[in-house]
């Protein structure tokens, strides 16, 4: 007998996994999603004219440390080997990303060993007199210097972002930004690939289940929830209150989409650093997917700016003032009940899709956990805040 019925609101990767977590633990489980496919803004489909693999949303790389997120996917589908090897055009040159020996001795012209590049970069570019940094701006200056933030970050950041890297916190460059060898893999994670055939084909076997049922363009309201013994949300943690104390802020992209008979750029994805580029980069899917081969090819230029209400959210700004709206939001959703916030929109944080899936894993088992002792499920297994 089942234990319960459960409704999982959206079919990407939260959804996805949490639902069929507990449908094996004999949960009845109804997936809506407002789209008409499945996998959110992970969503692939094989182009008709080119035979491509496109990220319709965007690029998506998978790169994990995570063991068992790693198996965990690879029940699913056959991921092959890639590596992220991101190109960027800057004052009239290619170079490679992240900022490694390579781009340091072709940026100022040099044959610099290891030790010498980084004596060169800590005594002669970098600003030390910034002992902790605060800004976007700081990060970078502290860490690469002025030449290489304005060549490579100040540009790409105030596209993507919409304002001036001073205003953005240093936790947004969270790494060291440089390499001192010639390693040009943009990851550095152990685990890392791609699905042999998209991300869709990856969900589409995790929904693959008797217990599972979905409903695609279904928009979601909170009277759906009356058939339901509990709900996890994955869409807008604003949008399920209606907005009702404002809107949280994110930042949108608008993809320009066009073909090409050939080779295009050479890699999946070359930035454009300059601010006078209005696009950010260039992505050629075909690259996604090197074990296959077309002659034609699938390119999107990419634009960032402002989320208006239609648009569909990526990038969770997370500066002062959404912060302290966020705060009023997680507390209506601790008061709310029969609901439990999820994913990327539903705790409003930018999660890689592995980090989804971990916490995916994590949500349904502490599911079980405290429904099986008679517990409250609270509203987020993992604080927004």
């Amino acid at each position: 007998m089942p234990k319960g019925k459960l409704l999982m609101v959206g079919a990407g990767l939260s959804g996805a996994v949490i639902g069929r977590e507990l449908a094996e633990q004999g949960y009845e489980i109804t997936i809506v999603d407002s789209r008409d496919h499945i996998g959110g803004n992970c969503h692939t489909e094989r182009d008709a004219e080119t035979g491509v693999m496109v990220h319709v949303y965007g690029p998506h790389i998978f790169h994990t440390d995570d063991e068992e997120v790693w198996t965990y996917v690879n029940r699913y589908t056959t991921f092959q080997p890639y590596k992220n090897r991101v190109k960027t055009t800057s004052r009239g040159q290619v170079f490679s990303l992240p900022v490694n020996l390579h781009t340091i001795n072709q940026f100022f012209g040099k044959t610099m060993r290891p030790d010498e590049a980084r004596a060169f970069i800590t005594e002669e570019q970098a600003d030390t007199s910034i002992e902790d940094p605060q800004t976007f701006e700081e990060q970078a200056m502290r860490f690469v210097g002025r030449d290489l933030y304005e060549a490579f970050f100040k540009g790409y950041t105030m596209k993507q972002w919409g304002c001036h890297p001073s205003e953005l916190p240093a936790s947004i460059l969270k790494r060291l930004p440089v390499r001192f060898n010639y390693d040009d893999n943009y990851f550095f994670h152990k685990f890392q690939g791609m699905p042999e055939n998209g991300y869709t084909e990856m969900i589409e076997g995790i929904l693959d289940h008797p217990s599972i049922t979905v409903k695609l363009s279904t928009s979601f309201d909170r009277g759906m929830a009356d058939g339901f013994d509990h709900v996890f949300y994955s869409g807008p943690l604003d949008g399920y209150f209606d907005y009702e104390l404002g809107r949280l802020g994110y930042r949108t992209l608008d993809f320009e989409r066009f073909t090409y008979e050939g080779d295009y750029q050479g890699c999946a994805v070359m930035n454009y650093g300059e601010e006078s580029v209005p696009y950010t980069r260039i992505t050629e899917h075909k690259h996604f997917s090197p074990w296959e081969s077309h002659e034609g090819s699938v390119c999107y230029r990419e634009f960032s700016r402002a989320a208006e209400p239609d648009d569909i959210p990526y990038y969770p700004i997370r500066q002062v003032e959404e912060k302290a709206l966020l705060g009023e939001y997680v507390g209506l959703a601790e008061q709310a009940s029969g609901v439990t916030f999820v994913g990327r929109l539903g705790t409003y944080r930018y999660l890689d899709m592995d980090v989804t899936i971990r916490e995916a894993l994590d949500t349904a088992r502490g599911f079980l956990d405290r429904s099986g002792k008679g517990e409250a499920i609270p509203a987020f297994f993992k604080s927004p805040l």
